[in-house]
C-alpha cells in the first residue's frame, strides 16, 4: 500500500477548497443527463491535476485517468446528478435551482442524496493520489458518472465505448453517504442493493361532465382501488423470507374538479434481491392494473412504460474482505461498521459486471454523531435523521468529507501497487 500515512497527510492542505466545492456544489445541482456545470468543474479539476480529460462519456459523464507505470488499473466511480426536490434544509448554501424533468415540467433541484459529496470527495482522494506518486504504482480511471438517479448513466457511458476508449480495470470501487454517524464506514458483502424497476402504467377510462358519472368510466377510481390493491402484493404474494417493497411514488389525473378525466397515470417503483421474486412482483403488479381496469369497465388495456432498470449491487465477498481490512486498520475497527443489504439501489454495478472485475461499494456517515445517538436513544431514527431523498438531507461536512476522501484514497491504494 505504500506509506499511507504519507499520502493522507496533505488532507489538513486541501480540506477548505474541498468544503468550498462541496457547498459550490450543493448549491448548483442538476438533473440526470443535464450535469452541465458540474461535469465543466470536474474537467476543470481534473486537467489541473494533469490527468488525462475526457468529457462527454455517455452524454455527460467526465472520465480522468492518471497513468503512473506499471501495476493494477483500478477503477474510482462517483455520481453527480441531483433530483427533482425543493430543498428545506436552511443551509446558507441551499439549492434554489429550478430545472426540468423528463416530461417537460419545470422541478426544483436538489442534491439530496449526497452525489455532490461523492464528487468532492472523489477529487480529494484524486489530488492526494497525484501529489504522492512515489507511493504507488499503476492506473487509475476516474468515472464521473451522470444519471444514476434514473438508473442510466453507467449503461450509457459503458454504450459510448467505457471499456475500449479506457484502461481496464482490475476492480470497481465506489462510495456513497448514508444517514448514519458521521466518521464511520459501512460495508456489506455479497448481495448489498435491491433491484430496483420503475414502471409509468397508465389505466384509461371515458371523460365526462363531474356532475354525471353516469356516462363516464372514472379512472380516478380506476386508480385509486389499484393503489389500494398494490399494497398487497408484498403482504400476500412474497414469502416472508424474502425480500419485496412495492411504492407508488406519483399519481396524476385530471385538472378540473368538474371534469372526470379520461385516463390516470400511476409510477411504481419495486424492489427486490431475487430474480423469480423480481419477475412475480412484476406480474403480480401487471395483474392487478389490468384486473382493476376490466373491474371497472375501462375499454382500453393500461399501458405500461418502463422507467428505470438497476440491477441488484452485489459487492464481491473477496474484494469487499480486502479493502474493509485496510479501511479498519487505517480508521479503526470501530469505525468500519457491517451493515445489513439496503433497498436502495445502484447502477456503479454495471461497471464490474461489464469488465468481468470484482466491484467494492461502500456507505460513509454522514450525520452529526451525537444528533444521531440521541435519536437512536429516543427511537425516532425516522423522524429525526432525515434519509437519502429526504428535503432535509444534508451532510454534515466534517467529518464526512475527511472520512470520504479517507476512505476513497485508502481503497484505492490498497489495490493499487505500492513503491
Amino acid at each position: 500500500m505504500g506509506d499511507l500515512g504519507a499520502v493522507l497527510g496533505r488532507i489538513d492542505d486541501i480540506r477548505d477548497d474541498l468544503t468550498e466545492l462541496y457547498k459550490d456544489l450543493h448549491a448548483h445541482p442538476e438533473l440526470s443527463f443535464a450535469e452541465h456545470r458540474t461535469a465543466a468543474e470536474v474537467a476543470r479539476r481534473l486537467e489541473a491535476l494533469g490527468l488525462e480529460v475526457t468529457t462527454g462519456v455517455g452524454r455527460t459523464g467526465v472520465v480522468g485517468v492518471l497513468r503512473n507505470g506499471d501495476g493494477p488499473t483500478v477503477l474510482l466511480r462517483a455520481d453527480f446528478d441531483a433530483l427533482p426536490v425543493q430543498e428545506q434544509t436552511g443551509l446558507d448554501y441551499a439549492s434554489t435551482q429550478r430545472g426540468t424533468d423528463p416530461d417537460g415540467h419545470d422541478v426544483p433541484v436538489m442534491h439530496a442524496c449526497g452525489h455532490d459529496m461523492h464528487v468532492t470527495c472523489q477529487l480529494g482522494a484524486l489530488d492526494l493520489l497525484v501529489t504522492a506518486r512515489e507511493q504507488w504504482s499503476g492506473t487509475v480511471v476516474a468515472v464521473f458518472q451522470p444519471a444514476e438517479e434514473i438508473g442510466g448513466g453507467a449503461q450509457a457511458m459503458l454504450d459510448d465505448g467505457f471499456l475500449e476508449r479506457f484502461p481496464r480495470p482490475d476492480v470497481c470501487l465506489g462510495q456513497h453517504v448514508f444517514p448514519f454517524p458521521s466518521g464511520t464506514v459501512g460495508m456489506i458483502s455479497g448481495p448489498s442493493m435491491s433491484a430496483a424497476d420503475g414502471l409509468k402504467i397508465t389505466m384509461f377510462g371515458r371523460g365526462a361532465h363531474g356532475s354525471q358519472p353516469e356516462n363516464a368510466i372514472d379512472p380516478v377510481v380506476m386508480a385509486s382501488a389499484t393503489v389500494l390493491r398494490l399494497q398487497t402484493v408484498v403482504s400476500r404474494e412474497v414469502s416472508g423470507r424474502d425480500t419485496a417493497v412495492v411504492t407508488v411514488g406519483s399519481i396524476r389525473a385530471g385538472t378540473k374538479d368538474n371534469i372526470i378525466p379520461d385516463q390516470a397515470e400511476l409510477r411504481v417503483n419495486i424492489r427486490t434481491f431475487d430474480e423469480a421474486v423480481r419477475e412475480r412482483v412484476i406480474e403480480a403488479v401487471k395483474r392487478i392494473v389490468r384486473a382493476e381496469a376490466t373491474a371497472s369497465g375501462a375499454e382500453r388495456e393500461p399501458e405500461f412504460e418502463r422507467l428505470t432498470e438497476f440491477p441488484v449491487l452485489v459487492n464481491d465477498p473477496e474484494a469487499t474482505d480486502r479493502t474493509a481490512k485496510a479501511l479498519r486498520e487505517q480508521l479503526g475497527a470501530e469505525r468500519v461498521l457491517a451493515l445489513d443489504p439496503v433497498t436502495g439501489s445502484e447502477d456503479v454495478g454495471l461497471f464490474g459486471t461489464a469488465a468481468g472485475v470484482p466491484t467494492c461499494y461502500w456507505f460513509f456517515g454522514g450525520v452529526e454523531r451525537g444528533k444521531y445517538l440521541a435519536a437512536r436513544e429516543a427511537g425516532t431514527l425516522s423522524r429525526d435523521v432525515p434519509s437519502n431523498h429526504s428535503p432535509f438531507f444534508a451532510p454534515v461536512v466534517e467529518p464526512t468529507l475527511t472520512t470520504g476522501v479517507t476512505a476513497m484514497t485508502t481503497a484505492a491504494l490498497t489495490w493499487l501497487a505500492p513503491r
